[in-house]
């Protein structure tokens, strides 16, 4: 086979970006040494350097210590620790990967954060001796909020525990437990020995008791290919190519959707509309451009575009605001200060702006909200960033890249924070005059009673109107209990209507995000659905995670006390984990963590990890009849 044709299907391969995190010295260089060595992804005069240093140290069993592959700084080598991010390129077969080893000191939290900006996958490592630790939820937190699709845990040094699948199994139940609470889509946990090898690359004779994949045929494996969004063009101009005055074409990534020849475009923010004429790869023109490749586009029209401006399709646009607010890792030793000039780098444009309050913290190890005037070093906020001029941005859910910002110092021009932005504007501190416009509006319109009273319709019907609010974690239950329910009362005669948490974020909802105060809209406008059923002397079936108390106490009162009964699914985080995996659940797994507050004192509560679908409706058609909703 020649040459040519080896690098032909080297290319035709995907990449997969990954980055490894965890605690310190649980092994993460010695585990990414091992996959490279394994893998044969390390040249020879690499080789003969790591041997070197290895018989230097001299504390290392054997004659290679597999850590010294990534660890490169002289300060890495002595402590026998890592302190940068050290990237690092291999191939196998089935794909190209290009992998990230971050450190584990919380102190190196934003480097972890760093390398993790880009990858489609993180690997979290645990030590086996010490189970799920901080450092552990910290990555996994982190992984999370930065919309990594798919994660991997690596238990190692399964040696220095005698290879136990008891102790694997204790470190699967609290890592599932903690992470029921992060909505992850994608999970996969994998004992592994990166020291002596077993279940790295190959599987070994250590691990008899574990039948799931190795971590090298997992990551060859991986779906990656629908993690892509190619339906919303995001095109940003990074570079205005004019070799001469008969071409004029605009450069630079895109960073999602697919951009053809002939296709209509919308400029942003100026909102000029053209045509594209041709598309340009490197190697000449191609029919079309998508990411993350390097293009170059002409347009049918001469209208101007500079760097920052982004190409977009005119009937699929992104937010273009002043005001937005983001999750924030504080990457800097001195304090956020609101109020404070920064830039903010947002795709290919550089902008003033403020941090212009810090709504609250997170609390890494509970995942609880705690109230915060400022962030420090390595923790995370949720914030209200103003800019000066308006920023053409998506959720970061749905475009890690225009959903995203890093925070600059104006005077030392170093990173201080990094951003995700969590969507529609929520701003309290301002309000545009369209808003103003919005409320002056609403503020004159009056009710206007139905000429059917609410007794007329109890009559007709034989049922008194209730909400039935279905509540717990993802992975509870709660969408097939409320079309169980449906379909029970339906049978029974009773007249009922589901208001199903995905189905309202197709239509009614369907602007919104999945951050708190989006998810308290959500929350709002079905129990104001819900309520209008209501009216109509309908029973609603309402399945929504609605995690927070004091959003279901706003629903009970825009229902009212005497219609509305909370019904509380209490099964486990395992159970829910095993549930989740299933795809049972209903709603789209955020990246804004989530902490789930459970009902203090529901109406009723259901134990749907012991009890069946069946025993479930029961339940609640006996409580329905006993409250003299239904007879």
């Amino acid at each position: 086979m020649t040459k040519p044709t080896l690098f032909k299907q080297d290319e035709r391969k995907d990449l997969l970006r990954l980055v490894t995190a965890g605690s310190v010295d649980d092994g993460k260089s010695t585990m990414i040494g091992r996959l490279l060595y394994e893998s044969k992804g390390i040249y020879e005069d690499q080789l003969a350097s790591v041997r070197r240093a290895s018989a230097r140290k001299g504390d290392q069993r054997g004659d290679l210590d597999l850590a010294l592959v990534t660890d490169g700084l002289r300060a890495e080598v002595e402590q026998g620790i890592t302190i940068d991010v050290a990237y690092r390129y291999f191939s196998t077969p089935r794909r190209k990967f290009i992998i990230a080893d971050t450190p584990g000191h919380e102190q190196y939290t934003r480097n972890m954060a760093t390398g993790a900006s880009t990858a489609g996958l993180v690997i979290v490592l645990i030590d086996a001796r010490n189970g799920v630790v901080t450092q552990s939820r910290r990555h996994a937190f982190i992984a999370t909020l930065l919309g990594i699709p798919h994660m991997v845990v690596a238990v190692n040094k399964m040696d220095l525990v005698g290879y136990s699948q008891e102790v694997f199994d204790d470190i699967v139940r609290d890592f599932q437990e903690f992470a029921a609470k992060l909505e992850l889509s994608s999970i996969s946990i994998i004992p592994i020995s990166a020291l002596e090898g077993d279940n790295v690359v190959e599987r070994g004779t250590n691990l008899p008791w574990y039948g799931g994949h190795t971590l090298l045929s997992y990551l060859e494996t991986v779906h990656t290919a629908s993690d892509r969004n190619l339906i919303d063009l995001r095109f940003p101009i990074q570079y205005v190519s004019r070799p001469g005055s008969s071409f004029r074409g605009y450069m630079g990534t895109p960073t999602a959707g697919i951009i053809r020849s002939g296709a209509k475009v919308m400029a942003i923010p100026s909102g000029m509309r053209s045509r594209i004429r041709k598309v340009y790869g490197v190697d000449g023109e191609i029919t079309e451009g998508f990411p993350p490749l390097p293009i170059t586009v002409t347009l049918e029209d001469e209208i101007d575009l500079s760097r920052g401006d982004m190409l977009v399709h005119p009937q699929n646009v992104p937010q273009v605001q002043r005001s937005f607010e983001a999750m924030v890792v504080w990457m800097s030793e001195d304090r956020l200060v609101p109020h404070r000039p920064y830039v903010l780098k947002h795709t290919t444009r550089k902008v003033q702006g403020t941090i212009a309050a810090v709504r609250y913290a997170i609390d890494v190890d509970t995942l609880h909200r705690k109230p915060s005037e400022s962030l420090g070093l390595n923790e995370i906020g949720r914030c209200l960033v103003d800019v000066a001029r308006p920023l053409a941005f998506d959720p970061y859910r749905s475009d890690r890249s225009t959903g995203a910002f890093i925070v600059i110092d104006r005077v030392t021009n170093n990173t201080v924070g990094a951003g995700m932005i969590l969507g529609r504007e929520q701003n309290p501190l301002q309000v545009d005059p369209a808003r103003r416009i919005e409320r002056a509006r609403v503020a004159t319109v009056t009710p206007h009673e139905s000429r059917v009273a609410i007794e007329e319709r109890i009559a007709r019907l034989s049922q008194k109107p209730a909400t039935v609010w279905i509540t717990g974690l993802t992975g509870s239950g709660k969408t097939t209990l409320a079309h169980g329910l449906e379909r029970r009362l339906f049978d029974d005669g009773v007249l009922c209507q589901v208001v199903d948490g995905e189905n309202l974020r197709l239509g009614v909802c369907k602007d919104l995000s999945f951050s708190p105060d989006d998810r308290a809209e959500n929350n709002r406008r079905a129990a104001e659905v819900a309520r209008l059923f209501n009216l109509a002397g309908l029973i609603s079936i309402c399945a929504f995670l609605s995690p927070y108390r004091e959003d279901r106490a706003r629903v009970r009162q825009i229902v009212g006390e005497d219609r509305f009964l909370e019904i509380y699914l209490s099964a486990t985080p395992e159970a829910c984990r095993r549930r989740a995996r299933k795809d049972v659940e209903i709603e789209t797994s955020p990246p804004v963590i989530v902490p789930y507050e459970a009902p203090l004192t529901p109406d009723l509560k259901l134990p749907t990890h012991e009890i069946d679908i069946d025993e479930s409706v029961d339940r609640i058609v006996v409580l329905l009849r006993n409250r003299g909703f239904i007879s």
